[in-house]
């Protein structure tokens, strides 16, 4: 037997334009028609901008595998490693918050990681480790295992939550899963169920996500390279760089003084002595248009149709020039958050295989 799910948001906030979270080509194409017909977009852009960005973080879906693997496939004596890490941070008796370099050595596979980590910052910005057998080991082993290697990549992990079962925490990993039948009704994020997942970024420098198991069809991990969007939309519609990088009003879900912040979705870092000119790209399309049980609320602005245009351009471009990394069980995938951007493919699970 198989699961799917689709959740939809009810209607925005009144002007809001006639968009929701899957974005639609026939809209997208009619919403681009009128406003460049309507004339005045700007044909350049903004001051202090780069006309294009070159490096090895742009390329394309289509071709970067021609010159690029980007999977790393774990030898017997990696895994051995491993193993052996793993016995010696549980004789350690300490909480699972402390798995550091310092207590999960990894002698021989430290120096490779060093390598994949350098390639976020100076390469491609992804990659994938391939080889560990989730089913080897218990559901506790697998967190020290993931927090472990990935401890050898970026040292400094993220808060991904301030609250754990409804009491304050530092919640540092996060479980993505299709919770629809648990909580029908209540879930405001797509990551949450079968659905497709659109091109977003998450918060922090790198993300990283550990396949326990892979779905029975479908779900498919997409990256795209930010500066590649970029150089496509600066050649062919500078304008929409002004939207991107202009003011947006952006929804904050939980308990806040506000119930949006202004800021940019677009950002530019000029060259200095040490590092090179960069375009970051932060932004998660829910945010703007809503999903499920989290609507956009009719308190905040409505977004534009500039900013409408410019969402379904990132996503229809990212399409267009992504790459599918072919996740497998026991992979873990690294991007550079602040360069790539990413989807999944909404998918079935069985109760076999979830």
């Amino acid at each position: 037997m198989s699961t799917t799910t689709t959740i939809t948001a009810p209607p925005g906030p009144p002007g809001q334009p006639d968009i929701s979270y899957v974005p639609n080509p026939e809209k997208w194409r009619a919403r681009a028609e009128s406003r460049i017909k309507a004339g005045g977009l700007p044909n350049k852009v903004p001051e202090g901008f780069p006309e294009q960005l070159s490096g090895n973080l742009v390329w394309e879906g289509s071709s970067v595998a021609a010159s690029y693997n980007w999977t790393f496939v774990l030898s017997d004596g990696h895994l051995d490693e491993i193993d052996s890490a793993v016995k010696h941070f549980k004789s350690l008796n300490l909480p699972t918050g402390h798995v550091s370099v310092e207590t999960f050595p990894l002698p021989t596979l430290h120096p490779e990681l060093r390598r994949l980590s350098a390639e976020l910052h100076k390469g491609h910005g992804f990659f994938v480790i391939r080889g560990l057998r989730p089913d080897e080991h218990t559901r506790e082993e697998n967190l020290i295992i993931y927090a472990g290697v990935s401890a050898h990549i970026a040292p400094q992990l993220g808060r991904q939550d301030h609250k754990h079962n409804g009491e304050p925490a530092d919640v540092v990993l996060g479980h993505i899963k299709d919770l629809s039948s648990t909580q029908n009704g209540s879930i405001g994020s797509p990551a949450y169920t079968t659905d497709k997942q659109v091109f977003h970024t998450d918060s922090g420098d790198i993300v990283s996500l550990f396949a326990l198991e892979t779905a029975a069809a479908g779900g498919a991990s997409k990256l795209a390279s930010t500066w590649r969007v970029y150089n496509e939309i600066a050649k062919t519609r500078p304008d929409l760089i002004h939207t991107l990088s202009g003011t947006w009003d952006q929804e904050v879900f939980e308990k806040a003084d506000k119930q949006w912040t202004e800021r940019p979705l677009l950002f530019h870092f000029p060259a200095t002595d040490s590092t090179p000119e960069r375009v970051t790209l932060q932004y998660g399309r829910r945010y703007f248009v809503g999903y499920g049980a989290l609507p956009r609320s009719p308190n905040v602005p409505a977004i534009t149709e500039a900013q409408a245009e410019a969402l379904d351009t990132l996503h229809f471009l990212g399409e267009k020039f992504c790459v599918n990394t072919n996740f497998q069980k026991g992979d873990i995938q690294y991007i550079n958050n602040l360069a790539i951007f990413h989807a999944r493919d909404g998918y079935t699970d069985t109760a076999e295989q979830k």
